[in-house]
């Protein structure tokens, strides 16, 4: 008689199934370098959009680096798209390209003469207007170790093929990137705010989407200023929502845990992180009708 495979054994058999995605084959909107960016999940992404009729809102409660929003707005995968961000530092920059003078912007990416006595000027500088600390954010995102530009971190050393602190500076790819992000940010907004507070009074959007990507619960401390969340509150919300939801994890017992609680289910995805080592991630939704 055939074997009879558990739950665990087929979970491990679709991971199996599944393939890395490679980045390099997913256009790169963002002008950001994001710890915990999720170009890698687009393919998916694109799947879960087009469920359906074309979503009339993606919401993005905790944009980031925004590559799931961009995605939806250059590809026309949603109608229209708001980012929220609460970081100060990340919200100025998506402020000045999205809701400011995008273009001036770029411009000023473009023109900076990158030396470190020049970074260090605008990064210690007092009182910045919003265009300023959007400015410095880049920078700081650029020079910055791992693009992490929370407390703690400090200046690449040697940088790639000994090139220090201009190893990620890519001035014309910066600029060219905010270009083209400024023809389509007629269909997206942008708002400083608290996400939780974004999705409790979405709760009823039946039409919406929602892309949730928090920090997670192993490397948030280290890579974002707003690291500590309620956890448990988010899969309380999560599972309220009406609309249809994506929600992303890191492979844990207590996450694991969180979605039993909440009666959510969930699918295992591989990934590689910036040091090719390959780890799972959790995909929560409301369903997997779209999951090939």
């Amino acid at each position: 008689m055939e074997e009879q495979l558990t739950l665990f054994e087929k979970e491990k058999e679709k991971i199996k199934q599944q393939k890395v995605v490679n980045v390099a084959s997913v256009p790169h909107r963002s002008p950001f370098r994001y710890p915990g960016g999720k170009t890698w999940l687009i393919p998916v992404v694109r799947k879960w959009l087009k469920q359906g009729n074309i979503p009339n809102e993606l919401c993005e409660p905790f944009a980031g680096g925004g590559i799931v929003g961009l995605t939806a707005a250059f590809e026309k995968l949603a109608q229209s798209i708001l980012m929220i961000e609460l970081d100060e530092e990340v919200a100025a920059v998506w402020d000045v390209i999205i809701n400011g003078d995008g273009e001036k912007f770029a411009k000023t990416i473009y023109g900076f003469d990158l030396t470190t006595e020049n970074a260090i000027k605008i990064l210690k500088k007092e009182h910045k207007t919003s265009e300023e600390l959007a400015f410095s954010t880049i920078i700081k995102n650029r020079i910055f170790h791992g693009g992490i530009i929370t407390k703690g971190s400090g200046l690449i050393k040697n940088g790639e093929n000994g090139k220090g602190i201009k190893s990620r500076w890519y001035a014309k790819t910066l600029h060219d990137r905010i270009i083209a992000i400024s023809h389509v940010r007629k269909r997206i907004s942008f708002m400083q705010g608290d996400a939780f507070e974004i999705l409790e009074s979405k709760i009823n959007d039946e039409d919406s989407f929602f892309f949730i990507d928090p920090p997670y619960t192993k490397a948030g401390k280290r890579l974002y200023t707003y690291y500590e969340i309620d956890h448990d509150n988010l899969f309380k919300l999560t599972s309220k929502l009406k609309g249809k939801f994506m929600l992303t994890y890191d492979d844990t017992s207590e996450i694991r845990e969180l979605a039993k609680k909440y009666k959510l289910d969930f699918r295992t995805i591989p990934m590689k992180t910036t040091h090719h080592i390959q780890k799972n991630e959790l995909i929560i939704s409301d369903n997997f009708d779209w999951w090939d």
